[in-house]
């Protein structure tokens, strides 16, 4: 491929992961359970790796959103109790999200969907192929956020 960009190398590497998150996202909405959508399982399991609560700000923070669009996605959330919003205690106009216990359970049911997906993605390319990726993939997430955080 050739580009314009006087860093063609660079270039190249983010339009990759561009496309890989199109298409890995296309195939695990395809398999996730009824109502769960591929906004919702990032939040749901963004909630999780947080220890099950969250400020909306820093929801929309962490998944790169507006707070508009969080708002909307965790009161479709709340209504089907998958989390509960309440006043943060430490500041009234706040709200805080806690993760349900539904809510984990529809996450977890979310992930074993995505299981069998997964073994034909491994038959492809082997776990070590895909671990040995992940060190590289991981500085280009913590350079990212770091660059987001203005620092």
């Amino acid at each position: 491929m050739t580009t314009p960009s006087r860093h063609p190398v660079a270039f190249e590497f983010f339009l990759e992961i561009s496309v890989i998150d199109q298409l890995a996202s296309t195939e695990m909405e395809r398999v996730l359970p009824e109502g769960v959508s591929m906004a919702s399982f990032g939040l749901l399991n963004h909630l999780v790796a947080r220890g099950g609560t969250e400020s909306p700000a820093r929801l929309a923070r962490a998944l790169q959103v507006s707070k508009g669009a969080v708002t909307a996605l965790l009161k479709r959330l709340e209504a089907r109790g998958l989390v509960h919003l309440s006043q943060d205690p430490r500041d009234g106009r706040a709200k805080i999200i806690a993760l349900t216990p539904e809510g984990r359970r529809r996450r977890d049911e979310a992930v074993a969907a995505l299981d069998p997906l997964l073994e034909t993605f491994l038959a492809a390319l082997p776990a070590p192929d895909l671990a040995a990726a992940l060190p590289l993939l991981r500085r280009v997430r913590l350079e990212l956020h770091r660059r987001r955080q203005g620092g």
